[in-house]
């Protein structure tokens, strides 16, 4: 079975990782991205999806979206983990295509209504693109076939403050907005993927089968992973948004739970996720009012890296 989706992004190192297994992956038909800010600013993000899609040889719609959070005040990227360039501030070439005329909202709403049923959302940044797109057109939500948020917390804790994770931090009233729409949706977050760590030995074997592609990756890959290295100890890094992608491809790699999700949106659990499992009782029903979803709360996160560096070699 292959999966149409359209593929929201900020990249972003771990996006420019998933982008190409979306580009490279039979069972996977991009018919476009959306970008927005996030890991860069939007404009940015908008240059890197055209330029993976280009050294990939791919002619893939890109439509730029958010360039700021819907309320709270926006926060300057963080280029001391993914380079000012989003991709480790490594050389890039020059992109020799543009962006699509129409805004990221309008992509995923005109796209959605051309295939009903037969479209999934995979958005791997803040969720300001998914939002707009609600507000442009509620329909979508009983018209896509499924959402899969790479974000949030559930056990986890944050990794950009003690609670939040940092899609859901920068924009969590778009988060509380998409995350509670009432489509079919999966979280997939830092539960499962700080389970994952792509090795230098896996980068290895994607450099070697990507070409052009795979020096970008593997150029980019060495500044995360002095990150990751710094702030976690661990000798390589965290593959966040392919396991969004892994998800949709090799489900039977996660362990999902159903239930109700909420997103504080101000104070000192900004961004926080709560999951209020499907059935349990709490002293007041209001964690568990808002529409049912799923939860990946663990993986198997050598067999994910695995899988990805096999799609990718």
């Amino acid at each position: 079975m292959t999966h149409p989706i359209i593929f929201d992004t900020d990249p972003g190192v771990d996006d420019a990782q998933a982008i190409a297994i979306a580009l490279r992956h039979p069972k996977l038909e991009l018919l476009g991205m959306t970008t927005t800010y996030g890991n860069v600013d939007v404009e940015v993000a908008t240059h890197n999806a055209l330029l993976l899609a280009q050294l990939a040889g791919r002619e893939i719609p890109v439509a730029q979206g958010a360039a700021a959070p819907l309320v709270k005040r926006r926060h300057a990227p963080p280029a001391h983990i993914h380079g000012a360039n989003g991709l480790g501030d490594i050389p890039l070439p020059a992109v020799n295509r543009q962006a699509e005329s129409r805004s990221a909202a309008q992509f995923i709403v005109d796209t959605v209504n051309e295939r009903p049923a037969e479209v999934t959302l995979v958005a791997v940044g803040p969720l300001g693109n998914l939002a707009a797109a609600l507000q442009l057109d509620p329909t979508i939500i009983d018209k896509v076939k499924g959402v899969v948020i790479m974000g949030g917390s559930i056990h986890e804790g944050g990794n950009v403050t003690p609670v939040a994770e940092a899609n859901m931090f920068n924009d969590p009233d778009a988060a509380a907005r998409v995350l509670t729409a009432g489509w079919p949706l999966t979280l997939v977050g830092l539960d499962a993927t700080h389970r994952c760590v792509l090795r230098p030995s896996h980068m290895a074997r994607i450099e070697a089968g990507q070409g052009e592609l795979g020096r970008l990756l593997a150029g980019s890959y060495a500044f995360y992973r002095d990150f990751y290295h710094e702030f976690l100890g661990i000798d390589g890094c965290c593959p966040h948004d392919s396991c969004a992608l892994a998800w949709l491809l090799q489900p039977e790699l996660f362990t999902t739970a159903r239930g109700h999700l909420s997103v504080v949106t101000d104070g000192a659990a900004e961004g926080q996720t709560l999951f209020a499992p499907e059935g349990r009782g709490f002293i007041e029903e209001r964690w568990s009012t808002t529409p049912l979803v799923d939860v990946c709360l663990e993986a198997d996160g050598q067999a994910i890296s695995d899988w990805i560096a096999d799609v990718l070699a």
